[in-house]
């Protein structure tokens, strides 16, 4: 390999690294996204009523 052909490759590993590195903070971007919107949703979620203790509202599980 001649010194020129070197250069041509470390340069062209530096660009892949910032690619990389660029790609990674994407998607980390998008997962926090994705969280934050996830925990949006659930706090969204009403809370559900009491349950009431059991009385006329039997059901009939043996049929």
């Amino acid at each position: 390999m001649d010194v020129s052909a070197i250069a041509s490759a470390a340069t062209a590993m530096s660009q892949q690294r910032v690619a990389d590195a660029a790609g990674t903070l994407v998607l980390k971007k998008a997962l926090n996204i994705q969280a934050e919107s996830a925990a949006q949703l659930l706090q969204a979620i009403p809370t559900p009523p009491p349950v009431q203790p059991a009385g006329d509202h039997l059901i009939d599980t043996y049929a």
